[in-house]
């Protein structure tokens, strides 16, 4: 099957948009293969603050790109892409339609719009800039970016790995990384966005906040704080950040869990901004009986596409 006449669904949204439990039950409906889209959950031990699939789940239906790697290693968003395109091919081989789902637009954006040709990552040029940030704070090296390429300062969505990441490219060759020419997809995509209301949002952060304590979130942490003593990139996620910070006695319980509340408020925020600006994707406002219906009409299309 050429690669040009497949046509790969795509579930973005925001967080606790309700996409991972929609997709869910259309897919296991109708045989489909759900790709992750997530950068978080491609870290091996990191479950109930990413809001992993359960093992029940994923029995259910097939996932892919989920505990990748340790906590410890590097995981790029080039990373991303050769693995979720070496996925969807056995996805497809097996003659079955996979299922893009995530809230990470970074990931959905290089997967679906191609790889930025930036000059590979230089640890040592990088390392003065993390220096900087643990000194000074993001701010400041957020700001520089702002002034050079604000589209890119936008895409770092405040993670400090993109924000070094863009800077280092910056200060190396003058060129921001989004001046460089992107690769070639593998594929095409049809791209749907879930884009629910803040005033829609709030509420379900709060009680999918109060769900990851009450099924151990502060126990997940600890357990990952003992097996990874050194400071991790992947350990300043929303969630992990601030238990962290409670448990080594610089807040209560009760301060840590509005500060994930707060903090996951924040990002998905910065990920409606997001969506409402990738292209080429149809927005649906809400996840409710009638757009169930509206997405599994989407997904019946597109698996029929795939066995013309």
């Amino acid at each position: 099957m050429a690669s040009a006449a497949v046509l790969i669904p795509i579930l973005g949204g925001p967080t606790a948009s309700g996409k991972s439990s929609v997709a869910q039950a259309l897919a296991e409906e109708l045989g489909l293969e759900i790709v992750a889209a997530d950068a978080m959950q491609v870290y091996r031990g990191m479950d109930i603050g990413t809001a992993k699939p359960s093992p029940d789940e994923r029995a259910r239906v097939p996932h892919h790109l989920l505990d990748v790697v340790t906590p410890a290693e590097a995981f790029s968003v080039a990373d991303y892409v050769r693995a979720a395109e070496a996925a969807l091919t056995a996805v497809l081989e097996r003659g079955h339609l996979p299922l893009v789902v995530g809230g990470t637009g970074f990931y959905i954006r290089a997967l679906s719009q191609g790889l930025p040709t930036a000059p590979p990552a230089d640890p040592e040029a990088q390392a003065p800039l993390w220096k900087a940030i643990e000194e000074k704070g993001l701010d400041s090296m957020l700001a520089e970016l702002e002034r050079q390429s604000p589209a890119d300062a936008a895409r770092a969505q405040r993670n400090p790995r993109r924000v070094v990441r863009a800077v280092e490219v910056l200060r190396r060759t003058g060129r921001p990384p989004s001046a460089f020419p992107r690769t070639v997809p593998a594929y095409r995509y049809d791209k749907v966005a879930l884009l629910s209301t803040l005033d829609t949002l709030r509420p379900r952060i709060r009680q999918r906040t109060q769900r990851m304590f009450e099924n151990g979130l502060v126990e997940e942490v600890r357990a990952l704080l003992e097996a990874y003593p050194e400071p991790l990139t992947a350990l300043q996620a929303i969630g992990y950040k601030e238990v962290a910070t409670h448990l080594a006695g610089r807040s209560t319980l009760e301060e840590a869990e509005l500060a994930v509340t707060i903090a996951t408020l924040q990002y998905a925020r910065r990920q409606r901004t997001w969506f409402r600006k990738e292209p080429e994707a149809r927005h649906i406002p809400d996840v409710a009986e009638r757009v169930e219906d509206e997405l599994r009409t989407w997904l019946r299309r597109r698996r029929e596409a795939l066995q013309e």
